[in-house]
């Protein structure tokens, strides 16, 4: 192996640029050559292809998003899109490729190489932290870090006015990012896609501590069943007109902001251990840290979404919300 790329792909999360940063000075050490590919697949269609210096990672591991930059690509899913790409990395004489991103871009990788000749080793970047295989992704601790500090400034007005308010976060199909900061913040409440009926105690547990306690804080996952930050406060409203209630939707500035030190740490071995695997000859893995160890599971088995988190989890929040 002589000459390797890196990309990201999907939606951008905190701690790429670290990863990226890894990946390109560990290939160098190896004596290897690097390109980098900016807007994911969609470039390697479209052959953006530039080559990676130290230089050209110095200064960014402090650096959210990516300076790659990323995008998703309805093109790579045909044939015609697939071919493009790999006649590309012919061009470019790539030997592997690091891949950084989440379901899409490990799914991607590992449909083309059914079909062409080229190692792709994955690093799990999304903030949502629902791949199979590794404890934090790159983005997670960060996302969560960012939803604690803004829910701590909302519970100072939440208090001072008797509000109840309700906060939605990302996690179409995950509520991790929900059940961990809303444990963090002492929420009255946590509204997840992985377990049902939850408002239906909710609305219990504020009728039996409506006069305890007046100031709320419930933390909604965007793909809970309940259909949404707007749709639990008007069905709150209904319960308890009384109540003053307001929403606050988080949105994208949980993708953004300075990687935290775990999260820079994290993607550094990531990085680092890609290029590593691809030297050894492993293909569609992804590179994971479980219980502090670097592991590999197959792109196949990463891409299943958890379904089940953790019950101690779960136990504790019902308890510690009440």
């Amino acid at each position: 192996m002589k000459k390797i790329a890196v990309f990201t792909s999907g939606g951008d999360s905190p701690g790429m640029n670290a990863c990226i940063r890894a990946v390109v000075r560990t290939a160098i050490h190896y004596n290897l050559e690097v390109m980098g590919i900016m807007h994911g697949y969609e470039g390697m269609i479209n052959d953006e292809f530039i080559h990676l210096s130290k230089k050209s990672v110095a200064n960014i591991i402090q650096r959210g998003g990516t300076f790659l930059k990323t995008a998703r690509s309805k093109r790579f899913m045909s044939l015609d899109g697939m071919e493009h790409a790999y006649q590309n990395l012919k061009k470019h004489n790539i030997d592997g490729v690091v891949c950084i991103g989440g379901n899409g871009t490990f799914t991607g990788a590992q449909e083309f190489s059914k079909k062409y000749p080229i190692n792709f080793v994955g690093c799990p970047g999304t903030i949502d932290n629902d791949l199979v295989g590794t404890d934090f992704t790159i983005g997670y601790d960060t996302a969560i870090n960012t939803v604690v500090e803004a829910v701590d400034k909302i519970r100072d007005t939440a208090e001072s006015h008797d509000r109840i308010f309700i906060v939605e976060v990302m996690g179409r199909d995950a509520g991790l990012i929900a059940l961990r900061s809303g444990i963090a913040v002492g929420a009255e409440g946590i509204l997840i896609p992985e377990t049902k009926n939850d408002l239906t105690k909710i609305l219990a547990n504020l009728k039996k501590t409506r006069k305890d306690k007046s100031s709320k804080i419930i933390m909604v996952a965007e793909g809970d069943e309940s259909g949404g930050a707007f749709n639990v406060a008007k069905i709150i409203n209904e319960q308890f007109p009384n109540f003053d209630i307001r929403v606050s939707v988080l949105g994208h500035i949980q993708r953004g902001g300075k990687p935290t030190c775990m999260e820079r740490v994290n993607a550094s071995r990531m990085g680092y251990s890609a290029v590593q695997a691809l030297l050894d000859g492993k293909k569609n893995v992804m590179i994971g840290i479980v219980n502090k160890e670097i592991c590999f599971t197959p792109f196949s088995n990463a891409i299943k979404h958890i379904e089940e988190l953790n019950p101690d989890l779960i136990n504790m929040m019902e308890i510690l919300a009440k």
